[in-house]
């Protein structure tokens, strides 16, 4: 065989043997650094999008050691600006988990993770798993129960720089969040028009209300509930059937920041019927 070609097949066999979906000892060493807060060097920067996706589906079964029962899904990178700066080519989706998911005053460390993170999130409860057939925005209304404000607490534990395909690998860096009070979703042009047209602002309410960003519920997607449906989705793609009840997280209107002590973020959705709000103070 000529010495080139010997050459360029070991390379594309060393290749494959390095291409791999993480195996069990990989998956459970995450874990351990997952459950002591601790930075992780994760499943490898350069893991392909396939095994990073396969690496989540092995994560959704071990995570629930450390962050309790599914209680639903998230979307990642619904935002095309947040697509940008991981380089990810479109939206992909992770689970979540009913431990950190807090839904009273909230007074929290503001090291709860190894690098922790706030961010400006939405949440809707799905009321009927037909919502993954919906073929109009406004058809996809009648198969949620209710919006619920949302900010995210993810945990980017991965150390020193990482790409999109290794955030997608550790379920994209979800840990928890804090949960408003869920507003009844309307069936109605009107509702859905103000899903889009909200103005989505962060402050920091110990600083005098400075704000920290502001984005359009369009942001995600076009509309939130497009983020919803892409969701629903892609679950039904991969073999996951939606039940009454599941959360969806539908992805992060303002790039994610690091929580800083004595901070208390407040989420807010002007526009919405009575400008709903929530809010997180760290320690």
């Amino acid at each position: 065989m000529n010495f080139r070609y010997s050459l360029l097949a070991l390379l594309l066999s060393c290749a494959a043997v390095q291409a791999a979906c993480p195996d069990d000892a990989a998956i459970a060493a995450y874990v351990d650094d997952f459950s002591k807060g601790k930075i992780s060097k994760g499943f490898g920067n350069d893991i392909s999008l396939e095994d990073a996706e396969c690496a989540k589906r092995k994560l959704g079964q071990r995570l629930k050691t450390a962050l309790g029962d599914l209680v639903g899904y998230k979307a990642a990178f619904t935002n095309p600006a947040l697509q940008e700066r991981f380089g990810v080519s479109g939206p992909k989706w992770g689970y979540m988990y009913d431990r950190n998911m807090i839904d009273i005053i909230a007074i929290l460390p503001a090291d709860f993770g190894a690098r922790p993170l706030y961010e400006a999130d939405f949440i809707v409860e799905v009321k009927d798993p037909r919502l993954a057939d919906a073929t109009t925005p406004l058809e996809a209304l009648s198969y949620l129960e209710g919006i619920v404000p949302f900010i995210e607490l993810p945990d980017l534990m991965l150390e020193g720089q990482f790409s999109g395909n290794a955030m997608i690998s550790t379920n994209v860096a979800f840990r928890g969040g804090v949960l408003g009070m869920e507003i009844p979703v309307v069936k109605s042009q009107a509702f859905l028009d103000a899903l889009a047209s909200m103005t989505v602002i962060l402050t920091d309410e110990n600083a005098g209300g400075k704000e920290l960003g502001r984005a359009q519920g369009s942001a995600l997607m076009g509309n939130p509930i497009n983020a919803a449906m892409w969701l629903a989705r892609e679950l039904k793609k991969d073999g996951i059937t939606l039940k009454k009840g599941d959360l969806l997280s539908l992805g992060g209107f303002i790039p994610p920041q690091p929580t800083k002590p004595g901070m208390k973020v407040k989420l807010q959705y002007v526009g919405l019927p009575g400008d709903p709000a929530v809010d997180v103070e760290f320690n």
